[in-house]
């Protein structure tokens, strides 16, 4: 007969067992509930720095200007909207023109600056004659220190100053032209002269240039209020290179008119909009 044996595990003397807790599931903390206020406080906050980054870029790098006249016509039309680049000609140490985006005013630069007679008000126009230059204007030719300089001459009729001039016929580009300028007859000596005045500066007499000046044209040489006028625009008084255009709004259909003060906004904006001119670059 076999007898049973009782198997008892064996433990070593001077053994501790040690028994380990059984984890405990913790609670997670309940996660705190955004009040309105602070959801308000955010909003607010993003809103200041919205503002203050957009008045940065209005104060040192863009500006936004519209068109009301024709005096840069056909290359900037009533009614475009620009945007001015006031970074590039902003004061600056030569060295620096390598590293960021600087650069010297040059001529043929459409510029946006402060009227001379009115600083108040903005004017865009071509820049032609440079500091300590000797500019005379005979006609519909422009010299630069006694040589003609190069421009490419169109014939155009203005038959309403809110439409585009209709262009009759364009001459050859000469070399070194960089840009279209119109008057109403190239052939006639007499011409060249903006209907707002007769030329004062620069107009079939030499005109010196003060370092720290620019001679400005309108494209649009007979319709154009310009250096000719009121003479030279100091350095301190251009506020950018004009750069594209944004958005531009057909002003031919009465934009302005009474008659037109209720129509609707968003009517408008679909049906007058220049849609090929949104993205135009300014040359």
């Amino acid at each position: 007969m076999i007898e049973e044996q009782e198997i008892r595990p064996e433990i070593e003397e001077n053994t501790t067992l040690v028994t380990e807790p059984l984890p405990v599931e913790q609670e997670s903390p309940p996660k705190p509930s955004t009040s309105p206020k602070s959801v308000i406080r955010e909003y607010f906050e993003s809103a200041i720095v919205t503002v203050i980054m957009a008045l940065f870029g209005m104060t040192f790098v863009v500006q936004a200007v519209k068109v009301p006249t024709g005096s840069m016509q056909n290359n900037i039309l009533i009614g475009d909207h620009l945007l001015v680049n006031k970074f590039a000609f902003a004061p600056h140490p030569k060295w620096m023109e390598g590293i960021f985006p600087f650069r010297q005013i040059k001529r043929g630069d459409v510029i946006v600056f402060k009227y001379p007679k009115d600083t108040t008000t903005n004017y865009v126009k071509r820049v032609i004659g440079m500091p300590g230059e000797t500019i005379e204007v005979r006609g519909s030719r422009v010299f630069i220190n006694g040589e003609e300089l190069p421009e490419q001459r169109a014939v155009a009729e203005d038959k309403s100053n809110d439409a585009p001039l209709e262009v009759r016929s364009v001459g050859e580009a000469p070399p070194g032209s960089s840009y279209t300028v119109y008057y109403r007859n190239t052939e006639d000596d007499d011409v060249g002269v903006a209907d707002y005045g007769r030329g004062e500066y620069g107009v079939n007499k030499p005109l010196n240039i003060p370092e720290g000046h620019y001679f400005a044209m309108g494209d649009n040489r007979d319709n154009s209020a310009d250096g000719r006028v009121w003479g030279t625009v100091p350095r301190d008084y251009i506020i950018g290179r004009a750069l594209i255009v944004y958005w531009s709004i057909d002003r031919t259909k009465d934009y302005d008119t009474e008659d037109n003060k209720g129509s609707n906004f968003l009517v408008d904006f679909l049906t007058r909009t220049r849609w090929s001119r949104t993205g135009k670059l300014i040359k």
